[in-house]
């Protein structure tokens, strides 16, 4: 089966650029106390729950997967980037890291207690939405957690060059409350939104935390 161009297009950006990413990104949490406070909440909600494996799904060069270890969660990170993977097993050597899509998870069902997609469904034609969404409603348990961070608005942002480097990345803007209303459709309860106003970014920001509804 052909590889979707966009699918190709974003590994490869994301390769190329995958090293002055990881050093543009690594403190971004340091001056976000709000996005902290999202994290510490959804791993708050996995350790209350019993606990379990949590995967950051877009993981890029792990800084994530390895805040959510600090926080006590058996954590472990997916990402499309080959580069991305590599840079993340060399950095957080302790911590686990595979190649994979989002698109299709090589995951059993139920096996997860929580996952994470930080700022990486906005890759995503949104038209893709719904089946990536019951993806993860299908490799998280009944009563698993979910926390999706994106950009908010309407509309797409195409960029051709991103610290230095010829890419080709799409980043859609995406509305909270249609977010909600697929999370609902695809078997989750919303239980926190979190919208903040642009700061460095060109968007507002926005956190969902869900739950993937127990079963009858």
């Amino acid at each position: 089966m052909t590889e979707p161009s966009w699918l190709s297009a974003t590994r490869a950006s994301y390769d190329a650029i995958a090293a002055d990413y990881a050093e543009y990104a690594a403190a971004d949490l340091e001056d976000r106390p709000l996005n902290r406070a999202m994290l510490v909440a959804f791993a708050e909600y996995v350790r209350a729950a019993g606990g379990g494996r949590v995967a950051e799904v877009g993981c890029g060069p792990g800084r994530i997967t390895a805040f959510l270890h600090g926080l006590g969660v058996d954590a472990f990170g997916i990402d499309l980037s080959p580069a991305m993977v590599g840079l993340a097993r060399r950095t957080h050597p302790h911590l686990r890291f595979e190649e994979g899509s989002m698109t299709e998870l090589d995951l059993a069902d139920g096996s997860l207690a929580g996952l994470v997609a930080w700022y990486s469904v906005i890759h995503l034609p949104p038209d893709l939405l719904p089946e990536v969404f019951g993806g993860f409603h299908r490799v998280l348990a009944p009563g698993g957690h979910l926390l999706l961070a994106f950009q908010t608005g309407d509309g797409l942002l195409h960029l051709d060059e991103a610290l230095g480097h010829e890419v080709s990345l799409d980043f859609h803007r995406l509305r909270p409350d249609r977010v909600a209303v697929l999370l609902e459709e695809a078997g989750f309860e919303v239980r926190a939104r979190m919208l903040r106003e642009p700061e460095e970014e060109r968007t507002p920001q926005a956190c969902l935390l869900a739950r993937r509804r127990q079963e009858a």
